[in-house]
């Protein structure tokens, strides 16, 4: 029997199964996060407020598991968000089934001047969260620890 790249049945079921997972927690997590006081903007697709809502709904089955959210304070605010997780893996690197999240600023886009960075969207105060398996209620009380400081 060759093997191929291309998952068998079962498997592409699980993958699904695990992908839609990653999407609902996403859109929870970045709803929650959009009614908190400490921050400032969600970046999302899956948000109604979301400029592009509509042809993201349009084009895609989900929203993917990748959100952006500006804190208020800036880059005092999102170190310290970022620092009070416990559950979240602090990486410059996302996507995988934990929960991961970075500062762009200062690692993916650390390199760029700081008219680069204005112009590709990535503010000091900006926060990227991978959204992974863990349960919702966990990720929202790890990412309140340090919102609530702010707040």
């Amino acid at each position: 029997m060759a093997r191929t790249p291309v998952p068998q049945p079962r498997s592409r079921i699980l993958l699904c199964r695990l992908w839609r997972a990653h999407c609902e927690s996403a859109l929870a997590l970045a709803q929650w996060l959009e009614a908190h006081p400490a921050v400032a903007r969600v970046h999302y697709s899956g948000l109604k407020s979301h400029p592009q809502h509509a042809l993201a709904r349009a084009q895609q089955t989900g929203f993917g598991a990748v959100l952006g959210v500006e804190i208020a304070g800036g880059r005092e605010g999102a170190w310290s968000v970022i620092d009070a997780t416990r559950l979240m893996s602090i990486t410059g690197n996302l996507g995988d089934a934990k929960t991961t999240i970075t500062h762009p600023a200062t690692t993916t886009h650390g390199r760029l001047s700081d008219e680069q960075k204005v112009a590709s969207g990535i503010s000091e105060g900006l926060i990227r969260i991978a959204v992974g398996l863990e349960g919702l209620a966990d990720l929202k009380a790890d990412l309140a620890r340090g919102l609530d400081r702010l707040a």
